[in-house]
């Protein structure tokens, strides 16, 4: 029997280890990933390169090197992929393939893959007439283009004349309507599509478009064409710098660097391991805020990642300005971009979720932001949807605002709506991480670990709770779940147990003691109508918070000086955050109190104004009064350099938060069915991963 016991401990560890081992080489695979972004080869644009000739010498390629690199790397089926292996025909690899042919045709090589490449898209012509199949962007004329393009060539398709002449016709007509519109966002999309549109476009107009390191819009392909039409020094420097950098192949789009990075960081904070890479997010961080100060075309030039710099910027606690978004404060500037011009839902969701960072009542170019994207959003959803998987997060966006949400839930949600892929469709497919499948395998594993923390540590407070006679007490209501829950869904990390179990304990032991020793009972008993001052300030104290929030502050890690907590700093946190959970509950508790004959802000508002306020109208400025709190409370948590630690302060917002969630549609506490759902799936339900890709 020892033996056996030796050996299954044996096993045991063996199996420890080498979790910890592939955990330990899924992390460093992600560290590398951050440090340095990895862009696949992008056959689309790097054809188009190639198809630049050499200064002087109009029948000798600029880079020979592009063209051997399309040469050496057509899959057996005749196709260009960015799939090493091959993949299923689609409008993108279509696109692709022509571009590689018409780079071969152009220099008289690859007569064998010319031909494979021909038949390979006769084969699957008919995904290019088929509406029904999402497409990149300015599929519809730059492919077209190409194909009219090749035709004068003399390249010859496997494929029905009437077809070609369809998908023609179709073109022209796309011409004539695009001819009708005049706008800077149509001027910026003809531009992006013109190596589809050649001798129909004035080049010099698209060269507008430049930006400083040379390139048009960032892309290759775009620039490469702009090159085969209009000679220009900056644009082969760009070309000249992406092809000395990545060789052969370039990307679909340089730089990209900066996006990519911000979305990992955002990727990682939304399914809730950005703890373990805190050093290198860090460094992003301080780099995007460089880059946000010197106003870098790679930030400034691209509506997403500007939003979406600030919102991460200023969540962690960099000092930026909304100022720099200005040019967006009208929706009319948005539409009037390339990106609005698209009607990129993307674009407008970061837009989105920017705005709801505010952090002064002066901000006006947030609320102006938020209001007409929100707009756009919901019309978007009401009437043609949003196309493709971003309509999950739209929804969630537009029905939970931030501050509503706990993080735990959060990181369910989105572990739950991964895209392992990753992709990016631009005007050609873009998959520039290369590691969601480790990001979505370490979430996986750290929520499940966390869950079962969680679920010990219930078991002991349940324990405690029974130990100490505490489900006796008639006069409280029974909240274990929902105080643990508060928790477990915002001091989340697995080592921080001493922060939740103090939390909760504090909370279920002095909640009704000091609801007990509160005034309002006194002005109850004396039917005394306090001033609104008098109530608020009573009430910021009576809503119990301090015992339950300052033991949590001395275990998550940071350290908390005596001097700290009696700095007025520390009184304004309480301050803010107790007057938005006191302000929260009268609004929704209204009635009830009301009908055990308790006095609150909402009634007092009404008595006050001697009859001229509706208990609606007093609602509306309580709500106000709500707004004005929490953003002032965060505007005190992201300040740099205060005396409460940062650590410290964040518990203030993430309490906050629960207090938003907590009276969302009602009284929280009283609504057991509003609160059951988070607590399962923050505690006990295993996580529900998708069998096909999604979105977060």
């Amino acid at each position: 029997v020892e033996k056996m016991l030796v050996a299954e401990t044996a096993s045991l560890l063996d199996v420890v280890l080498t979790s910890l081992m592939h955990r330990k080489d899924r992390e460093a695979r992600i560290r590398k990933q951050l440090r340095k972004v990895e862009l696949p080869p992008s056959p689309y644009d790097t054809a188009w390169v190639a198809m630049v000739p050499l200064r002087g010498s109009p029948h000798t390629p600029c880079f020979p090197q592009c063209v051997e690199w399309i040469l050496q790397n057509q899959h057996e089926n005749g196709s260009w992929d960015i799939n090493d292996f091959g993949s299923s025909a689609n409008k993108n690899v279509l696109l692709s393939t022509l571009a590689c042919v018409l780079a071969l045709e152009k220099w008289n090589l690859g007569q064998e893959h010319i031909r494979k490449g021909l038949h390979f898209i006769g084969r699957h012509f008919s995904l290019v007439m088929d509406e029904e199949i999402a497409a990149p962007t300015g599929f519809n004329m730059i492919f077209p283009g190409m194909l009219s393009l090749a035709i004068g060539a003399g390249l010859q398709f496997p494929v029905r004349q009437t077809d070609i002449d369809g998908i023609l016709h179709q073109w022209e007509m796309e011409l004539k309507r695009q001819a009708g519109q005049k706008s800077y966002g149509r001027e910026a999309y003809m531009a992006y599509v013109s190596e589809g549109l050649g001798n129909l476009l004035d080049w010099n107009e698209v060269m507008k478009f430049q930006r400083k390191n040379g390139s048009l819009f960032n892309s290759p392909s775009t620039t490469a064409a702009a090159l085969v039409h209009n000679y220009d020094d900056k644009a082969l420097d760009y070309l000249n710098m992406i092809v000395s950098k990545f060789g052969g192949a370039v990307p679909t789009v340089y730089p990209l660097n900066m996006h990519c990075k911000l979305s990992m960081v955002d990727s990682l904070e939304k399914i809730g391991i950005s703890r373990h890479f805190s050093s290198e997010i860090e460094g992003i961080l301080d780099m995007a805020y460089s880059f946000w100060l010197q106003r870098d075309e790679e930030i400034m030039m691209d509506v997403a990642t500007c939003a979406m710099a600030f919102r991460l910027l200023r969540m962690n606690g960099y000092d930026v300005s909304s100022d720099e978004l200005s040019h967006l404060a009208e929706a009319s500037n948005f539409h009037n971009s390339l990106q609005g011009y698209l009607s990129d839902t993307k674009s407008v969701l970061e837009l989105y979720k920017a705005s709801k960072v505010c952090v002064s009542e002066h901000e006006l170019i947030l609320d102006n932001i938020g209001n007409w994207s929100g707009s756009l959003l919901s019309e978007k959803l009401c009437s043609e949807g949003v196309q493709g998987l971003p309509i999950l997060e739209v929804e969630y966006a537009l029905k939970f605002p931030f501050y509503t949400t706990l993080e735990r839930l959060d990181h369910k949600r989105n572990i739950e709506h991964f895209d392992a892929r990753g992709s990016h469709i631009l005007k050609t497919e873009c998959l520039p991480y290369g590691i969601n499948q480790e990001l979505l395998a370490l979430a996986v594993e750290d929520f499940t670990f966390s869950q079962s923390i969680y679920q010990d540590e219930l078991l002991h407070l349940d324990r405690w709770v029974k130990e100490n006679r505490l489900d006796q007490l008639q006069f409280a209501r029974q909240k274990l779940t929902y105080c643990y829950l508060s928790a477990a869904a915002t001091i989340f990390p697995p080592e921080l147990s001493d922060a939740r179990i103090s939390w909760v304990e504090i909370h279920l032991q002095w909640l009704h003691l000091l609801r007990s020793m509160m005034t309002e009972a006194e002005w109850q008993r004396s039917q005394y109508v306090p001033t609104m001052e008098e109530y608020m300030t009573n009430g910021v104290v009576s809503f119990a918070l301090g015992p339950i929030v300052l033991p949590a502050l001395y275990c998550v890690g940071e350290k908390l000086l005596g001097s700290a907590v009696k700095n007025q700093e520390y009184s304004e946190l309480f301050r803010l955050m107790s007057t938005c959970g006191r302000l929260l509950n009268d609004s929704q508790g209204f009635e009830r109190e009301g009908s055990e004959g308790k006095l609150n802000s909402v009634s007092l508002l009404v008595l006050h104004s001697g009859g001229s306020m509706s208990v609606e109208a007093a609602k509306n400025a309580i709500q106000k009064s709500i707004v004005a709190s929490r953003r002032d409370l965060l505007r005190l948590v992201l300040k740099e350099g205060t005396v409460v630690p940062r650590a410290c302060k964040e518990l203030f917002w993430k309490m906050c938060k629960i207090l938003h969630l907590f009276y969302f549609r009602t009284d929280g506490f009283s609504s057991p069915k509003e609160m059951a759902s988070a607590v399962n799936a923050v505690i006990n339900e295993p996580l529900k991963l998708p069998t096909g890709p999604a979105v977060i």
